[in-house]
Parts: structure tokens; sequence; C-alpha cells
């Protein structure tokens, strides 16, 4: 490699050098060089490294941005990787993702639920699993079980479909379920349990309230073959389920019943939402195995616009 090999050569030697020190998760490795491929080579395949200056990134940055702030994000991260390997082997002096403008966030409301909403799509996902059916195999509960789960943990929709039988303890005075893995699917390999969740944070015990004891104890009752191993939720093959293909039985069902947009991230902002009004955004974080509250606060948790009443004793006795 030198200053004068095309940004093409330098993508492949990155992805061969993140497989070679194999820090990352093979998913996010498959998620940083799909990054790179659809988004940056298109425009950038051709142009040698000492073609590629801050002002070029700047410009391709920005313009992605218009399109799609997630799009403009996911290319600045994988550019700049790929650019900071080419730093630390001296094909270029300075990395110029360092120096381009920085990315404003759009403003988004969080779209969360209502106790009311959430009683309402508990209603039609039982209406649904109890209705008579003619032909084909009958729900087995299992997706309104799932929700509870979600319900009463806050676990991501991999997280729960993830849970394992030795992960539970329903047998001590105050019943937990050990959050430590999660459901992937890649292209060309089988769904599978990874033994590890998003952050290291998110490997997390959690006590559970009754109605989602009930539910897991629901599901056990169904559970045949029994191992250590064993998931909690399967398919009728004993396979995992795809976050996917959950996602989109809740949405087809809900949407039978007049309600719209609905998934499994909602569930953990309704969750969030509830945490935080009983006890404050720092329980909210720990239960949804964040590192920093600040993260439930902006994409977790509505914002209250009421201002503390309090402040009126304040300004009576200041003026």
């Amino acid at each position: 490699m030198t200053p004068d090999s095309s940004f093409a050569a330098l993508v492949d030697y990155w992805i061969e050098d993140m497989e070679i020190e194999d820090r990352l998760s093979h998913t996010t490795r498959l998620l940083y060089e799909r990054n790179i491929r659809k988004l940056v080579l298109p425009l950038f395949e051709n142009l040698t490294l000492r073609e590629i200056g801050v002002a070029r990134c700047d410009y391709f940055i920005k313009q992605l941005a218009k399109d799609s702030y997630n799009k403009a994000r996911q290319a600045r991260v994988a550019m700049r990787l790929a650019l900071g390997l080419a730093v630390r082997h001296e094909l270029i002096p300075r990395n110029p993702m360092d120096h381009v403008s920085r990315l404003r966030r759009p403003s988004r409301e969080v779209n969360t639920f209502t106790p009311a909403e959430v009683r309402y799509i508990r209603t039609a996902i039982r209406t649904w699993e109890e209705r008579e059916v003619t032909a084909g195999p009958r729900p087995d509960g299992q997706l309104g079980q799932i929700v509870e789960v979600m319900l009463g943990t806050s676990a991501r929709i991999g997280e729960v479909l993830a849970i394992r039988l030795c992960d539970l303890d329903l047998k001590s005075a105050i019943p937990t379920v050990r959050i430590c893995g999660t459901i992937v699917s890649r292209a060309c390999e089988p769904t599978h349990r990874q033994d590890h969740p998003k952050t290291a944070q998110s490997v997390r015990r959690i006590a559970l309230p009754k109605f989602a004891v009930d539910a897991i104890r629901a599901r056990l009752r169904n559970v045949i073959v029994r191992g250590k191993d064993t998931l909690l939720f399967s398919t009728r093959r004993g396979t995992p389920h795809t976050t996917n293909n959950i996602r989109r039985r809740l949405r087809d069902v809900t949407a039978k019943a007049g309600i719209d947009a609905v998934t499994p991230h909602r569930f953990r902002c309704a969750v969030a939402t509830a945490i935080n009004d009983a006890a404050g955004i720092d329980l909210a974080a720990t239960l949804l195995g964040h590192t920093d509250s600040r993260i439930t606060q902006i994409h977790y948790v509505p914002r209250d616009e009421i201002v503390d009443a309090s402040t009126t004793e304040h300004l009576e006795a200041a003026g």
C-alpha cells in the first residue's frame, strides 16, 4: 500500500485487518463492511489515498446527510476507521475525517405507548391468539408472552428471544432473569444465539414483575425438551425465532386491530418512561442496560414540558 493506492484497495486491507485483529464482533464487522461498500465506495473507489482530503470528505458527508442523517453517521464512522488505518501505516499524514463538520442530529419526539395503549395491544394479541382457527396451526401463545417479558424487563427483542431456561430463577423470593445474549441473523448463516448482548453493560439480572412471571410460567408448560441451553422461546422445530419474524407478526396482528406502528422499541420506551416517572432516569437507564442515562433521556423518555410547580414558592419568597 502507498499513497497512490486506491481507496478500494484500502477498504479491502481494512476489512482484512479487522478480521486479523478480531477485536470487534462478527456482526459489527459485517455492518462496517456493508456501510463502507454501499455508502462510500461508489464515490470513492477510484480515488487514490492522496486525493482524499478534508474538503472532499466534508462535502460527501454533508450531501449524504441531506438524504439521511443515519446514512451519513454510518458512513462517517466507517470512513474514519478505514482512513485511521491509513494514518497508522503512514500512507497519509492525517485523518481527514477528524476535521469534517459535525453532523447535526434532526430533532425527533420519543415515540412511546401510554398505559391505555399497552392494555389495548395486550387485548388485541390475546384476541388473536384465542380466536377460532379453521385451518393451519393454532397460535401457541408465544407472541403475547414475548410482549409480556419485554414489558417486564425492558429487554430488546433479540435479548428476550435469547433467554435460556438456565437464565431464569423463578424459585427465589424475588424471581429474576439474566439478560446475557441476543439473537442474530446474518446472510448465509442460520439464526443463532450470540452469547453476549449489545454491550457489556447490557448484561444484567432483572427482577421480574408478576405479569412477566405468569407469562414465563405459561410458556414453560409448553416447553417439552429441557436442557441447560434450551431457549425459552423457540419455533415449533426448536430453532430460535428471528427478530424480524416477531416484529412482522406483532405488526400484522396489531394492525388488524387498528393499531399502527407497534414495535419492540416502543415497548422499551414505555418501560423507560414508567420507571423514570416513578423512580428517576438513573434507575430507568440501569434497567435498560445503558451506560449513560443521557441516552435513556434523549432516546427513550418523552420530554416533560411541565416545570416543577415548586418554582412558584421560591419566586414568591424572593419577591
